[in-house]
């Protein structure tokens, strides 16, 4: 039998749940207690997301150099027009134009969320989502459990969570006191319009202006977007957006929003920048040739943490070399490989790497293009590898070393409510709400999902607990 724990009751948690639809035909387990964090690991997941911020400041200085063929470094030559070329593949020109225009340079995304994977060495950073879902679960789960742990939460109390998310949306319109924003959901997007709602209708409560629409719902009048309101249309001063990039031809409005944001009578966030939302940026950070460029643009704490937190990774280019060339990749049998589909004889040992799309493909979310190599069958590794070079004319793919989370136990509610201790994997989502006109990164509050431990690719499913963290006494 498990060891009592003081915390939620299985009565209260699913009392709790019950009492509305924010997470509408979704279903996970439930734990009495937050999952405990050392001081050490929130100050490490604090730096990080500050590292991730000038990351992207960092990087939209690198893709628009390469586009214009500007060189990368203050004293040395250094040109890269091969980065603009792999993050502009398979975009649409009128994309590419808006997101390279004058009125949206320093713009990054609002919301910066990474997935880091709690392993034996500490963190490893294996993706950076700048459109995240899980803002309104993880705002929901901390004041669940803020009567357990008080203020001892993450990122503070939900209220600070979704009154921290209201000053970032503001402060794209600076210059009005009681914006109007509209937070726009695609059809792609539906699973996550519930919690969106929950959070938009928390904010109303406190007298904000904010509302959830479908992307189709809202209208261009003259040079503005204008939503339906009691019968008359309202000028919308914020959009936010909430959903991918791929999806954009699906959008009605579309190309008035890239035509709007350019000439500035729009604020939308995230900004529609492609370049923002590609997995390969990572392997970009780990690029040999690119590594004087990262250690000049970035400072130097956040190039140390994204050093140590960035497993490597690799672009799946599948160019053809010359004789003497070798591919930018990890050895096979020992020695370099001159083509990608060589992966494909690895070893078991060898094949302790990922594969996954880069990003702009509606596979590109989620872990619906993830293949472990070491979890897979030669088959279906092989059919991955060949995929990856069939789509590189349009979608890049990425190679990254699979870095194993460790095993550890918490407290979880069986089905039927009784207690045990769940061995698991953990990954860790933790919130940061951008503050542009300071440069910081603050962070409001972190999602932890436990999945059983014979899940080798973590992500939320109804075998896995989800839950806020806790600073550990």
């Amino acid at each position: 039998m498990a060891e009592e724990v003081q915390g939620l009751s299985h009565a209260a948690v699913v009392k709790a749940f019950s009492e509305q639809s924010l997470f509408e035909n979704k279903t996970w387990r439930y734990s009495p207690v937050a999952f405990p964090l050392d001081a050490k690991q929130v100050a490490e997941i604090a730096l990080i997301g500050q590292a991730c911020y000038d990351f992207y400041r960092a990087h939209e200085s690198l893709y628009l150099r390469s586009a214009t063929g500007k060189n990368l470094l203050r004293n040395r030559e250094l040109k890269a027009p091969w980065v603009a070329e792999y993050l502009d593949r398979g975009k649409p020109d009128a994309l590419i134009e808006h997101a390279r225009s004058k009125a949206l340079r320093g713009s990054t995304p609002m919301v910066v969320r990474p997935d880091l994977l709690m392993t034996e060495n500490g963190f490893a950073l294996t993706e950076i989502d700048s459109v995240p879902g899980g803002i309104g679960l993880t705002a929901f789960l901390n004041r669940l459990y803020e009567g357990v742990h008080a203020d001892a939460l993450i990122g503070a109390g939900m209220q600070d969570m979704v009154e921290a998310f209201y000053q970032a949306l503001c402060s794209r319109a600076p210059e009005v006191i009681s914006p109007m924003i509209a937070i726009l959901v695609s059809d792609e997007a539906a699973t996550y319009r519930p919690e969106m709602e929950w959070v938009a209708e928390e904010l109303r409560l406190l007298g904000r202006r904010v509302y959830v629409y479908h992307a189709d719902d809202v209208m261009p009048l003259g040079d503005t977007i204008c939503v339906p309101m009691d019968g008359e249309p309202q000028q919308v001063d914020v959009i936010y957006r909430f959903w991918e990039l791929f999806d954009l031809a699906n959008v009605s409005i579309a190309e008035h929003l890239l035509k709007a944001r350019r000439e500035s009578q729009l604020s939308l966030t995230p900004p529609m920048r492609p370049f923002q939302e590609e997995k390969l940026n990572l392997a970009l950070f780990h690029h040999h040739m690119l590594e004087d460029f990262w250690k000049e643009a970035l400072p130097k704490a956040s190039y140390r943490v994204l050093k140590r937190v960035i497993p490597q990774s690799w672009i799946m280019d599948p160019v053809e070399l010359p004789p003497n060339a070798v591919l930018d990749a990890p050895l096979i049998g020992g020695k370099p490989m001159t083509n990608w589909l060589q992966l494909a004889d690895a070893s078991k040992k060898e094949r302790n790497l990922i594969i996954k799309i880069s990003g702009f493909h509606e596979s590109a979310w989620g872990a619906r293009s993830v293949t472990l190599g070491s979890d897979s069958s030669k088959a279906d590794w092989e059919s991955a590898i060949q995929q990856a070079v069939t789509m590189a004319d349009t979608s890049l793919h990425i190679l990254q070393t699979y870095e194993k989370p460790r095993r550890l136990r918490h407290p979880v509610y069986s089905e039927d409510g009784s207690l045990y201790q769940m061995e698991g994997r953990m990954r860790l989502c933790p919130y940061y709400f951008v503050d542009e006109k300071a440069q910081r990164a603050h962070l409001h509050g972190v999602l932890a999902t436990l999945c059983p431990a014979d899940k080798k690719i973590i992500h939320g499913m109804k075998d896995a607990a989800l839950l806020p963290c806790v600073l550990a006494d």
